[in-house]
């Protein structure tokens, strides 16, 4: 999260706060006082030119302007003039890099509508809701006034509103409860991979490498397992032994921090690495995008050297980056037999999620062939 100082003029003098972005946007040089005043199309206009909006008028009329400047993003956008253009469709890769530049210009166009906060997170706006909580689950304690985008807080807010509903799991007949940046398990045909995935025999222990929610070191859980979890980040960690606490399920599941694996070696190691190589814009992008396929390649790297004799590592995995030509499958083989492994078996399911059958998504193309993969693999010889 980028934490630094945020200045302007208001009234004739310098002000200045704490500037706060989970998107690790830096502070905005040119910041100007906006109010229920400000036209749309103004507000638009500063907005493309860089220029931030502090807002000081009505919370709810704040809310309005931004989905005033989401339509105008959208009636600018390249789908909205598809009809007009023609020409040979992009190759996928093409088409995913644009996808992810617009998405990214988007992204910074909005978080130019800026929210102020006091010291206990309060909002200092006419009809403005108490989101004291949802922001000191996000951000933590503060201890002086700070400024934020409203996309944020409106991301904070909802992210507090999963966090106390939780995620329903069918594989577990309970709920996952996500916090803030951790990924949420709402694409259950993994969880459901690795709850019918039959077990190495004698199976009693399971590592799960990048636990995050902590969803699947509780299947592994139910299915009789003592699991080691792993997790680099802060949240992650939290979320993991908030959720696994909640279950039950304390006495079986050890949740530590270590990057990738723990000490010793297991029958059964599982790990779902973020699915699409590239840079993640946010911290929450950390779970989807994998630069370099660090975490993908470390985990096959490593895996042969923490598997027990007759021991099998699940890798879950996504074939959407095959299908955008950011992987091949010729690439991953590869990387399982350099890393001294063998396929025993896969187990492939299809997505269930909205977007896989949206033909008007930029993606389609490629979502619409994804599967899901339980890759089980053994040391070769």
């Amino acid at each position: 999260m980028t934490t630094t100082r945020i200045e302007w003029i208001e009234g004739g003098a310098a002000r200045a706060a704490q500037w706060r972005s989970e998107s690790g946007w830096p502070a905005p040089k040119k910041v100007v006082v906006a109010d229920d005043t400000m036209s749309a199309d103004a507000a638009y206009r500063l907005a493309l030119d860089g220029t931030a909006l502090l807002w000081r008028g009505d919370f709810q009329n704040a809310r309005q302007l931004l989905q005033a400047l989401v339509r105008r993003i959208e009636h600018k956008s390249p789908r909205a003039r598809r009809g007009k253009t023609s020409g040979a469709p992009a190759a996928p890769a093409d088409a995913f890099h644009r996808h992810r530049l617009q998405q990214l210009q988007r992204a910074r166009t909005l978080a130019m509508l800026l929210i102020p906060f006091e010291a206990d997170h309060g909002i200092p706006l006419r009809r403005a809701p108490d989101a004291r909580l949802a922001c000191l689950e996000a951000y933590g304690v503060v201890n002086e006034p700070y400024v934020a985008s409203l996309r944020e807080l409106l991301g904070v807010i909802g992210a507090h509103e999963w966090r106390r509903k939780g995620v329903e799991i069918p594989a577990l007949d309970e709920r996952i409860h996500p916090w803030y940046g951790v990924f949420s398990p709402v694409r259950g045909e993994y969880v459901e991979l690795v709850a019918q995935a039959p077990l190495p025999p004698a199976a009693k222990r399971a590592f799960d490498i990048g636990a995050g929610t902590g969803v699947l070191s509780a299947v592994l859980a139910r299915r009789g397992l003592h699991v080691t979890a792993t997790d680099m980040d802060a949240r992650a960690l939290g979320c993991a032994r908030e959720n696994i606490s909640r279950l039950g399920l304390a006495s079986q599941v050890d949740v530590i921090q270590a990057d990738l694996f723990p000490e010793g070696r297991a029958p059964l190691v599982v790990c779902n690495p973020p699915w699409l190589p590239g840079k993640p814009s946010s911290a929450i992008e950390y779970a989807i995008y994998d630069p370099d396929s660090r975490m993908l390649r470390g985990f096959l790297g490593g895996l042969a050297e923490h598997l027990e004799v007759g021991g099998e590592g699940w890798l879950i995995l996504s074939d959407f980056a095959e299908h955008l030509g950011l992987r091949t499958r010729e690439q991953l083989l590869g990387w399982i037999a350099g890393a001294g492994l063998e396929v025993v078996a896969r187990h492939d399911t299809r997505p269930v999620h909205p977007r896989a059958s949206d033909p008007d998504d930029p993606l389609h193309a490629a979502r619409s062939k994804e599967s899901t993969s339980l890759w089980r693999l053994r040391a070769a010889g």
